[in-house]
């Protein structure tokens, strides 16, 4: 069960042993995280063999392995001290203000413990999609009308991409487990940058995120902006419904949460004092990357600000190129290469937008600006 975050809300133990358990519960998701991938990585090379094997047999022509692309020492331990970077800037944001202690241990542990054989059981469906190369099957209960083609993919490969409520309940979990545990540490940071920002004098600024999904960002900005008015637009209604469902536990007004394109978003101009979006630009093309961007600027108001989180590019983080490759190659995302080349800070200023800030934690990008 998830905690219920309000603003008032501190840790119940000194400061010392706070952070202490702070590190150990975040490591102790790392370990798992990269146990998890280190076991089902070789479950499906198995699993992706034998149907090598069997399709060699079948045809009479051998079937090249798989490549792989490694990650060095140097590598790793670049990764590792950026890590440890993330865990102390986490920990002093929570300590400076910016959010509850509390905010810090938020974890769906019931859903976690209740979906995470269901990540293995899918895992055979996963291998055969990757090894048939069919990237873009979907149920045939599942509705696919109405909605880009770009957006019709089984990212990470994942059963019926964002169209289905297994996929909705698993998403949280497999982000971890794909993050070694630090998918909300990274969205966290959003909040710092969110917060130093916004103009102090507003009582109950107005906040949309742009593809929220399952409603974790917004979650955070509820537990650190209590008074915020928030809103939520997304293309999945079942990762709508989940987002519903998750902030429902939370106190305070619910998140006004609608189903639109963020190409062009059901919004009059300059409504909103910020607009966030959180890894949803790797996975658009790049004419659909300007178009949400200038529907971002579109709807906030002039002095508002908008805030993006997504993967590391090349522009930021060249040492981590070889994390990049072996991103692509492991999972499905058709857009990814693209992006890593991309620079969204320019797409901002051709959207009427200045860029007044770049960060880089651990294996995501920010980039916050502010309209003209």
């Amino acid at each position: 069960m998830s905690m219920q975050l309000s603003p008032e809300l501190s840790l119940p133990i000194p400061s010392p042993f706070g952070e202490a358990a702070y590190r150990a519960f975040q490591w102790s998701k790392n370990i798992f995280g990269f146990a998890h991938k280190a076991l089902s990585t070789q479950a499906s090379d198995l699993m992706l063999s034998l149907l090598s094997d069997l399709q060699t047999l079948s045809s009479g022509k051998a079937i090249p392995p798989r490549a792989r692309v490694s990650v060095s020492a140097a590598t790793l331990q670049i990764l590792r001290a950026r890590y440890e970077q993330l865990l102390q800037t986490d920990w002093q944001d929570a300590e400076a203000g910016y959010y509850p202690h509390a905010l810090l241990f938020d974890n769906p542990w019931i859903d976690f413990a209740r979906y995470y054989p269901q990540v293995w059981l899918d895992l055979p469906q996963i291998a055969q999609r990757v090894h048939g190369k069919r990237y873009q099957e979907f149920s045939q209960n599942i509705p696919t009308e109405g909605y880009p083609k770009y957006y019709l993919q089984n990212f990470h490969y994942q059963t019926n991409g964002y169209l289905s409520d297994d996929s909705a309940e698993l998403y949280d979990l497999q982000v971890e487990l794909l993050f070694g545990g630090t998918a909300d540490a990274m969205r966290r940071r959003v909040i710092r940058l969110l917060k130093d920002a916004l103009d102090p004098a507003l009582a109950s600024p107005h906040i949309l995120d742009v593809a929220c999904g399952t409603g974790r960002t917004l979650r955070m900005v509820r537990g650190s902006l209590p008074k915020a008015a928030l809103y939520g637009l997304d293309l999945s209604p079942a990762y709508l419904r989940k987002a519903n469902q998750l902030l429902q536990e939370l106190p305070g007004e619910l998140p006004q949460l609608l189903r639109a394109n963020g190409e062009s978003m059901p919004y009059a101009d300059a409504t909103f004092d910020a607009v966030t979006s959180v890894f949803l630009f790797h996975e658009l093309p790049g004419l659909a990357r300007q178009n949400v961007i200038n529907e971002m600027s579109r709807v906030v108001k002039p002095g508002g600000v908008v805030l993006i989180c997504d993967s590391v590019q090349l522009l930021d983080s060249p040492e981590l190129e070889e994390t990049m490759e072996a991103f692509m190659q492991t999972f499905h995302e058709p857009y990814y290469r693209d992006y890593i080349h991309d620079d969204l800070g320019a797409r901002l200023q051709q959207a009427g937008c200045e860029v007044l800030r770049r960060e880089t934690h651990y294996v995501s990008s920010y980039t916050l600006a502010r309209k003209g």
